[in-house]
């Protein structure tokens, strides 16, 4: 099969063939349809992920936000078969520790060693092998294209799962997202206003903020130009219900939580770099005083796709838009490139293999 082929660290990848994945009687083959290329990808390809996160070793192939086919199971899954249209969410569950049988495989005991793309060959590729199908896969209907569900299986989950399960937000709520144009922001903004929350987009750049008003903001504010936690407070008449750190820097995440009301909510969803090595200062006593919640998000289980998919078969959401841009496997290396500086609006999608 070819595979886009990380062969150094930070240097352009080598798409070339290699040899097919094997099946593991648990798992199963995907035929890949379409995968999203995240920061993650970036992080990995350049490594600049936060002190103690992974890393990878070349060769290695990267990908973990990806849909398409079944092109064989193992012996031991009795849930799905050759053809079966699905998404493989990126932080699995093996189905046994005390969070899986909890309902929450997605925080998994185990999962540092299930990622594809992260924990061994990945989906930068025609095929890539998953473990434990009967638990985690999804299926995506045959209404849902492949390349709009690109991001469902990493960006798009976690904002979902963030906003809907973990911070809870209600209609009339203002909820602030930072960094609101990458492909995590543009998906916390879609998601918040079909929530009927009232969203105001924070980033450095005025085609992004554009973007992200193209989704549902009913404001924006260029952080380049203003302070952003006085002006979210000033929009919002003393500050945020919910505050959104997209995109995992340290002033972004100071900065949402500044922008909150008194019991207002704090939601990371983006992951630190090697600069802030995994750790943030954040304003202690303010959030004692006020009783502010600081929440994370980290994926989300596959039983919980079924009220997501719903929405987007009803149109209530519409992960589609948040897609910018359709590469080829050869294009790949420009993308990961360009996100140094944190890369093009949206989520680009890789579609030709």
């Amino acid at each position: 099969m070819r595979a886009a082929v990380i062969e150094e660290l930070n240097k352009p990848l080598v798409v070339r063939e290699v040899p097919d994945p094997d099946c593991p009687p648990d798992g199963a083959i995907v035929r890949v349809a379409a995968n999203g290329i995240c920061r993650t990808d970036w992080a990995l390809w350049a490594g600049d992920f936060w002190t103690g996160g992974p890393q990878v070793q070349a060769p290695f192939v990267l990908g973990h936000e990806f849909a398409g086919t079944i092109e064989e199971v193992g012996s031991e899954v009795r849930g799905w078969t050759s053809g079966d249209r699905v998404l493989f969410p990126m932080n699995p569950g093996e189905g046994s520790c005390e969070m899986c049988r909890s309902g929450n495989q997605h925080v998994c005991d185990h999962v540092a060693s299930l990622v594809p793309g992260v924990s061994y060959w990945g989906a930068f590729a025609e095929l890539v092998m998953v473990r434990f199908a009967d638990v985690n896969l999804v299926a995506v209907p045959e209404s849902v294209g492949f390349v709009d569900v690109a991001s469902l299986a990493c960006r798009y989950m976690t904002a979902f799962h963030g906003i809907v399960d973990q911070a809870r937000v209600r209609g009339g709520e203002w909820v602030a997202v930072y960094g609101a144009g990458g492909g995590m922001g543009l998906s916390a903004v879609e998601i918040a206003g079909a929530t009927g929350a009232n969203v105001i987009a924070v980033d450095i750049s005025d085609e992004k903020l554009d973007a992200a008003r193209a989704l549902g903001a009913t404001h924006t504010v260029n952080a380049a130009q203003d302070e952003p936690a006085d002006a979210v407070r000033t929009l919002t008449g003393g500050g945020a219900h919910v505050s959104i750190d997209a995109v995992g820097i340290a002033a972004a995440c100071r900065n949402s939580v500044m922008s909150l009301r008194t019991r207002g909510r704090h939601l990371q969803l983006g992951h630190t770099t090697r600069a802030e090595k995994g750790e943030v200062a954040l304003p202690i006593d303010i959030m004692m005083v006020k009783e502010l919640e600081v929440l994370g998000a980290f994926g989300m289980q596959g039983q919980r796709f079924g009220t997501m998919l719903n929405m987007i078969e009803a149109g209530r959401l519409n992960p589609g838009r948040i897609v910018s841009r359709t590469v080829g496997l050869d294009q790949v290396s420009e993308v990961l490139e360009s996100m140094e500086s944190y890369g093009p609006s949206g989520v680009v999608v890789i579609d030709r293999f």
